[in-house]
């Protein structure tokens, strides 16, 4: 639970904005060089010399005016009750209430403005800006690689490590696969550019070979071999897979579509896996799992997930059975042996 003792965010402490989605945007905790001893060289090794300890290897993220608006205290409380007894703490993305000082938010949002006239901000992005009625900011665990050469982060949505359950039983796609094709073969039609991943029930194989497959379209991967030994019968990877078969209220049956159940089970198959790989081999590999936050099936979303399945099932892109579904990615659809087909 959220410690009684609330954290503050000290005044004067220098953001810098690092990037943004669309209901968050996140910022960098920079050193007051006025602390710093002299013979101390700011680089990004030793950035955070002159912060305090409750901020160093953290980062700040600030929540957006959005449709949704539920506040940070919400999450907070709902990662803390529901999340986080499900996996060990070194395996996930920590976010912490911290109280900010008065103003912050106003003068982030004149940055924000300021680098829209600048381009220096997603034109996607441009005149949406932060809550100033949310007092809290939250403290999340820096998995950038500032400050350490050579090292790397790849990351990647582990969707869907079962197929669905209400996917008919002569299906040749897993739902992740069914839905990429969907949306390739609608893209196709609007003449835009298809969209190639890895099928993810790779991840969860028991032949290193199909592991390896499927780092080729992982983001940020920059040695596949390694990466795969890595992701092989994965610990945090299969404890995913196995809470995701558990909470299986997805698809066209389970609870109603608003309820807790649901809502979890769709979070745990919308998160993103971290893993920051240093330069030394034999140095320790960090994996964690953030964008957790609880989803809600309010403002339709649960009527789109619930019509989502309800076309990938009567168009038959799970059975492989229309135009321009000839060669796949999915492993259904090759059909290996060894593969892991569990629902």
């Amino acid at each position: 639970m959220t410690k009684p003792n609330l954290l503050e965010l000290p005044r004067g402490v220098q953001l810098v904005y690092l990037a943004e989605g669309g209901a968050n945007v996140i910022y960098r905790f920079v050193a007051n060089t006025a602390r710093a001893p002299k013979d101390i060289s700011l680089s990004p090794s030793n950035a955070d010399y002159s912060l305090p300890a409750q901020l160093r290897g953290k980062l700040l993220r600030l929540r957006k005016e959005t449709a949704a608006d539920i506040p940070y205290k919400e999450i907070v409380r709902n990662f803390d009750t529901i999340i986080r007894p499900l996996f060990t703490p070194d395996e996930l993305v920590d976010q912490t209430l911290i109280r900010l000082p008065e103003g912050l938010l106003s003068r982030c949002n004149d940055q924000l403005r300021t680098a829209e006239l600048n381009d220096a901000r997603p034109k996607k992005r441009h005149g949406n800006y932060l809550c100033l009625n949310e007092p809290f900011g939250l403290l999340i665990t820096d998995m950038t690689t500032a400050g350490e050469p050579g090292a790397y982060l790849a990351e990647l949505k582990p969707k869907w490590l079962n197929q669905s359950p209400s996917a008919p039983s002569t299906a040749q796609r897993c739902r992740t696969c069914a839905l990429r094709e969907m949306k390739n073969r609608e893209a196709l039609l609007l003449g835009l550019k298809e969209q190639r991943s890895f099928c993810p029930l790779d991840l969860v194989s028991e032949q290193f070979e199909n592991v390896l497959r499927a780092t080729g379209s992982i983001k940020g991967c920059k040695d596949r071999a390694r990466l795969a030994r890595i992701l092989y019968r994965n610990p945090t990877m299969l404890r995913l897979q196995s809470l995701q078969k558990s909470e299986r209220e997805v698809g066209l049956h389970g609870p109603p579509a608003h309820s807790r159940g649901m809502s979890l089970a769709m979070t745990l198959r919308d998160c993103t896996m971290f893993i920051k790989i240093p330069n030394d081999e034999r140095a320790p590999v960090q994996i964690r799992l953030g964008d957790l936050d609880l989803k809600s099936g309010a403002g339709g979303k649960a009527g789109y997930w619930r019509d989502l399945e309800t076309q990938l099932i009567e168009e038959g892109w799970y059975r492989g059975s229309n135009i321009g579904q000839g060669s796949s990615e999915c492993a259904l659809h090759t059909r290996r042996p060894s593969q892991s087909l569990a629902i």
